[in-house]
């Protein structure tokens, strides 16, 4: 069983190697996140707007008490795996210990190489921290110079992720466009980019120009380009308007959830602490 939630860029994380191992792993998608309206009655939203906050699903809570997607449970076993990049590293393994021939290009992990395994995992957790991190300080901040800040960070960390992205024969992390943990790492909220360009304005859209504010992405671009050229990625994604409704509580502040607690308590969103920024 896989608890998700449509809207989730951490879930996307599992739905993205769930479809990529998809005739090998079967699994039932089961919502379990949504928003409920509480009224806001001291004005911290900065917006007027009541606060928004997640509902959990009695069936998600009961078998991961912190309501946390993507979680999976095995209907074999009863045994329960979550956060998103180890349900990829798991799901990855689990086909490598059930299947036997499968080629090794299929795998999200190098499991051959002990060298780029080590890169995978490093990169895994810098992009997570420097390139979906920045995304809910862009968009939760409602100071317009804290955002431009935490833009101008980001644009930074995407010049280096492109620096990276041309020490192997591209356009994807790992040699041969061969999919790693890494592309499904980033790739939910590579995606979701576009949302910037709508809630905060033109100078926030990240364009391809070859020297777009002193840096060249374009590699990123390439990169995207290349992820959303594969069919397993593509059946992921969620509807684009359906999505600009859903960002826009955190654009407004009205949000309330522990990465967007986080960012207010002021860090970064991969920061968030179960305690303190409970909700």
């Amino acid at each position: 069983t896989y608890f998700s939630a449509w809207f989730c860029p951490f879930a996307h994380r599992a739905t993205l190697a769930l479809e990529h191992h998809g005739k090998l792993i079967d699994y039932e998608w089961v919502e379990s996140l949504g928003w409920e309206k509480r009224t806001n009655t001291d004005g911290a939203t900065d917006s007027g707007k009541d606060w928004m906050y997640h509902w959990k699903s009695e069936e998600l809570m009961k078998v991961n008490p912190l309501g946390m997607v993507p979680t999976l449970l095995s209907k074999d076993n009863g045994k329960v795996v979550s956060e998103s990049i180890v349900t990829i590293e798991f799901l990855d393994n689990l086909v490598k210990q059930t299947y036997e021939d499968i080629p090794q290009t299929d795998f999200l992990i190098p499991h051959n190489d002990c060298f780029e395994i080590a890169r995978t995992r490093v990169w895994s957790d810098k992009v997570n921290r420097e390139l979906c991190s920045p995304y809910y300080s862009v968009l939760v901040k409602q100071d317009k110079e804290e955002q431009k800040l935490a833009f101008m960070e980001l644009l930074q960390n995407l010049d280096r992720f492109s620096r990276e992205l041309e020490k192997t024969s591209g356009p994807l992390f790992l040699e041969n466009s061969q999919l790693s943990v890494v592309d499904m790492t980033v790739f939910p909220w590579a995606w979701r980019y576009y949302v910037f360009e709508h809630y905060r304005g033109e100078e926030f859209a990240i364009r391809r120009d070859k020297e777009y504010e002193g840096y060249d992405i374009t590699p990123f671009h390439d990169w995207l380009d290349a992820m959303l050229s594969i069919d397993s990625v593509v059946r992921t994604l969620p509807d684009k308007e359906r999505y600009l409704e859903h960002i826009g509580k955190y654009a407004d502040g009205s949000a309330r959830s522990k990465v967007a607690e986080a960012v207010r308590r002021g860090v970064s969103a991969h920061e968030y602490d179960d305690e303190k920024d409970k909700y």
